[in-house]
């Protein structure tokens, strides 16, 4: 027999699955059922309930609250109104059954209260519009009857709780109500009646749309977007600006957004009219602030004038949330946490979100897409009407909403970093790519070897929900100047930007000064000095549009300050790397970038430079076996050990984790101790 929990968890992937049920860590489901209480050994009434911050579609039995039903429904007894509501969150800990769940969300009382086995809280788009409409009371009646009833706007509390479940007594033949300004409720006495009561309100209000809207409900097209190309590399030469512009208060990550839905929008009459009155589910802008800044300039217009343009509606944005906190915040209210936008619109060109990661900046885009889509909706049948204003601020300045954020982990060292590592697909970048995601850091793994550094990117990206909100790959020959302008464009495209360059690429031929060709010499030089230059480049370009800082990272070598045999392409080309530090270190500490070395030695293991020949000729050079190479390298240096990858990936975490933020100009030797590499 399945049991009430894999009943629950079934139906939840079910609806969370499809888009069109909820948006992503939207929405709760909740089933009730009997278990035994292990200390008295007789039957108990649960009630288990998706917990706060959980997704639907990939919701597991660890993501669920249990509670005793009697004692969640006696709070009915002590509920002090709907003044003091919100004293009742933390009263549902003394309703938790067993040890461990998830913390109740702010739904809790809705699910206990109402008298159903089964309950499914979500926030469908087409729901949404019809709660938005501005005759949404009449619209909820002409499509459904009265087997769907209206709630009028309450915030989500224990107080909404009471309403629906005496809703649904004095409704027997309702299966479900749409919630004024938030989504819709359904229930059912199994868990396929309630999923299907779900689906036959979403599905209904879909149909009804689709049969009864408006063709244009956005007004005509004024400004058709850019051709995918044009419009890519504009997305790639105002991200960074619009990056630094929304991290004035904190850093944020980046997402890009250009869906079909997206630019019709934003190529249509009345989009800044409508973003203007802001979206209106509280999921909404919790994720998206209460409105995007719309750039009021076409997506073709000169560079420079955009970037004017911009920085004066970045300006006014911040006066104006500021105000919105001023005109509604209360002694008891949270301080403003940033005033820069979530969401930023560039007609023509498509959608900038911003985020603590990738991963919150991306699902930022994805609800603003569901806020046009709701949008879009109402305004086919209805017009628009969101929630007040002040109801807005009441639940992005709810003290729960605050506990909730002070309840999140500490960010990691590297948190909002984009880093991207030349030569990513093995050893030291490799190595290095896998601290720095370790560290927060979103990694742009790029190689000449597409193939490698994909596979280290789906290493990094393993664990994630969506392996390309940790990390991506890029090919690129560091010795070509178009590729690295491609790649560079990429990652700005994955991420917004980029804060932390490791130049990594390297190679090495072992020969004497008789036999390097010129081939020879130019090929060492192109790779490593030339490669980079180029990637420093670019790469300081994007950091100087960004106006954040940065940290540019050169693997150098300590061939760069130690003559050996037979190496003087090598470290000669090393040897430029390691002044090219110094010199980017004078020139670009103006703009908060700090550059700085690692010189490493002798590192064997899993390095590709030593697996393409130039371990058997430095073994042949010193008369030992390849395989002992390691060993040899290791017992030459003062502390007798053998210098790993990860050796020299701590040391660029090192540099760019904080703890060195006033140092820049430095090269730190990995090489166990060789005495006469020592700097001086």
């Amino acid at each position: 027999m399945t049991s009430p929990v894999e009943m629950l968890l079934q139906r939840s992937h079910a609806l969370g699955s499809d888009p069109r049920n909820t948006n992503f860590a939207g929405g709760n489901t909740s089933a009730k059922g009997v278990a035994v209480d292990p200390v008295t050994g007789s039957d108990v009434d649960l009630m288990w309930v998706k917990g706060s911050g959980g997704d639907l579609g990939t919701l597991t039995e660890g993501g669920l609250a249990v509670l005793r039903l009697d004692r969640l429904r006696a709070l009915t007894e002590v509920y002090p109104g709907v003044e003091r509501e919100d004293e009742m969150v933390a009263a549902f800990d003394f309703c938790a059954f067993g040890k461990g769940g998830a913390a109740p969300s702010i739904d809790t009382a809705m699910h206990g209260l109402v008298e159903a086995a089964h309950v499914d809280h979500l926030h469908p788009d087409a729901g949404i519009a019809i709660a938005t409409a501005a005759d949404g009371r009449e619209l909820t009646t002409r499509i459904f009857g009265d087997r769907v009833v209206w709630v009028p706007w309450r915030r989500p509390g224990f107080q909404l709780g009471l309403d629906i479940a005496a809703i649904k007594d004095a409704n027997p033949q309702a299966i479900g109500c749409v919630l004024g300004g938030h989504g819709i409720t359904a229930w059912g006495e199994t868990s396929a009646e309630c999923e299907a009561n779900s689906l036959d309100i979403i599905r209904t209000a879909e149909a009804y749309l689709a049969e009864h809207g408006r063709p244009e409900p956005f007004g005509p097209v004024i400004r058709e977007p850019l051709a995918e190309a044009a419009r890519r590399e504009r997305a790639a030469a105002l991200f960074p600006l619009v990056r630094g512009l929304a991290s004035t208060d904190l850093p944020q990550v980046g997402h890009y957004t250009a869906t079909p839905e997206v630019l019709d929008f934003l190529s249509r009459e009345r989009h800044p009219e409508l973003a203007a009155l802001g979206t209106s589910c509280p999921d909404h802008f919790l994720r998206t602030k209460v409105a995007p800044l719309v750039l009021d300039l076409p997506g073709d217009a000169p560079l420079e004038e955009v970037a004017v343009r911009l920085r004066e509606l970045h300006a006014a944005y911040r006066e104006d949330y500021a105000a919105y906190y001023r005109r509604h915040a209360t002694a008891d209210s949270p301080p403003m946490r940033g005033a820069d936008p979530a969401i930023v619109l560039v007609p023509g060109v498509g959608m900038f979100s911003f985020g603590k990661d990738k991963q919150t900046a991306r699902v930022a885009g994805e609800f603003y897409v569901n806020a046009i889509n709701v949008m879009r909706g109402a305004e086919a049948v209805s017009s628009y009407a969101p929630i007040e204003e002040s109801e807005k601020f009441r639940i992005e300045y709810w003290e729960l909403e605050e506990a909730k954020l002070r309840r999140m982990p500490a960010p990691k060292p590297l948190a909002t970093r984009v880093a991207l590592v030349t030569g990513g697909g093995s050893g030291i970048g490799a190595a290095t790519a896998r601290r720095l995601a370790a560290e927060g850091a979103c990694v742009v793994v790029a190689d000449r070897d597409l193939a490698a550094a994909e596979k280290v990117a789906a290493e990094l990206g393993a664990k994630a929900y969506r392996p390309e909100d940790v990390a991506t790959a890029v090919q690129v020959d560091v010795t070509d100047e178009e590729q690295v302008i491609a790649a560079l464009r990429q990652a700005v495209l994955a991420f917004g930007g980029v804060d932390l360059i490791v130049n990594n690429a390297g190679l090495s031929l072992s020969r004497s000064l008789l036999e390097t060709s010129v081939a020879d010499w130019d090929l060492q030089h192109d790779v490593m000095a030339r490669g980079s230059f180029l990637v420093s480049r670019e790469s300081a370009r994007v950091m100087i549009d960004q106006g954040m800082g940065g940290d540019i990272v050169y693997i150098s070598s300590k061939n760069a300050v130690f003559a050996g045999p037979n190496n003087v392409a090598y470290g000669a080309a090393k040897a430029d790397q390691a002044h090219q530090v110094r010199l980017l270190a004078a020139e670009l500490g103006g703009y908060g970038i700090r550059v700085n070395g690692v010189n490493p030695d002798g590192v064997v293991r899993g390095s590709g430079i030593f697996a393409s020949g130039w371990g058997a000729n430095r073994a042949a050079v010193y008369g030992v076996p390849e395989d002992k190479l390691g060993e040899f390298y290791a017992q030459r240096t003062l502390l007798k050990r053998e210098v790993l990858p990860e050796h020299i990936a701590a040391a660029v975490f090192a540099l760019t984790g904080g703890e060195l933020s006033l140092t820049t100009g430095l090269h730190i030797p990995v090489d166990a101790g060789v005495a006469a590499a020592f700097l001086r």
